[in-house]
């Protein structure tokens, strides 16, 4: 007994710093707004203020790259998941050594430098008289991004039953009904999920999105120059304003949730 009490002690004692750790940064840069200096720090510690809100109001390029990067998101978003799934779904149906070449294949913009991405996709399309913005920045996050949507689904499809397709088809179904009723329901949480993470990984990407955003600033290079020049607590600002946003979000999610599992089936 008295073990097993050590060991729940220590498995509450690792969370606990585990969380710690986790939150630490985030605790410090919200604090880090409210405190009255030009550097966004919370020591020396000169004072509450709320000015830099008003600073992040009034920063209108800052807004303008915010905006930039939901769009360039949203943008990956559309073409990088309809591409994963459909990479998934092709390798789920091929068998023999092919499917090891072309999972190779199709990973290899995972393995690459963004830095080598970026370059590489702002020569190709600057061959072809297309310079840089936000089509080529969801271009060229599009290469690496798809390939988290098709690990995920891909993932999903190993533990599909392909005999219920069989019994649909054997029934009388199409293969696009089989594949509407009983495939996609199952990938959805899935795809949802991988919709999600290429969301994520382009609205914080910098490497490739450095060399292929021609005029149209990014939010993440919008910050990376101001640590150059010069950066206020207005970006731990906006910080706390998606942090805030985003744990709203989870938290209706998780009610809306729990509300339909308390539903009668």
């Amino acid at each position: 007994m008295k073990s097993e009490t050590l060991f729940k002690v220590g498995v509450r004692f690792y969370i606990g710093v585990f969380f710690l750790y986790l939150f630490t940064p985030l605790i410090v840069m919200g604090l880090a707004t409210f405190n009255d200096s030009r550097f966004p720090t919370i020591s020396p510690w000169k004072g509450a203020t709320l000015k830099w809100f008003e600073a992040l109001a009034q920063d209108g390029a800052m807004w303008a790259a915010l905006g930039n990067s939901i769009v360039v998101a949203i943008g990956v978003l559309i073409v990088a998941v309809p591409i994963g799934v459909s990479c998934a779904l092709f390798l789920s149906t091929v068998e023999g050594k092919g499917k090891t070449f072309l999972y190779s294949l199709m990973m290899s913009p995972l393995l690459t430098p963004g830095v080598i991405v970026g370059i590489s996709t702002l020569i190709f399309w600057r061959s072809l008289d297309v310079s840089g913005g936000i089509v080529l920045t969801v271009i060229a996050q599009t290469t690496f991004i798809a390939a988290y949507v098709m690990l995920m689904v891909l993932a999903r499809l190993q533990r599909f039953d392909r005999t219920l397709e069989q019994a649909a088809l054997s029934l009388g179904a199409t293969q696009w009904q089989a594949f509407r009723r009983i495939l996609l329901p199952y990938l959805n949480p899935a795809i949802y999920s991988a919709a999600v993470i290429a969301f994520l990984q382009s609205f914080e990407n910098y490497n490739t999105t450095l060399f292929v955003k021609g005029y149209d600033t990014t939010l993440t290079v919008y910050i990376a120059s101001k640590v150059r020049t010069g950066l206020t607590p207005a970006v731990n600002a906006l910080g706390l304003v998606l942090i805030l946003i985003t744990v709203a979000l989870a938290v209706a999610y998780e009610l809306k949730r729990r509300k339909e599992q308390k539903q009668p089936t």
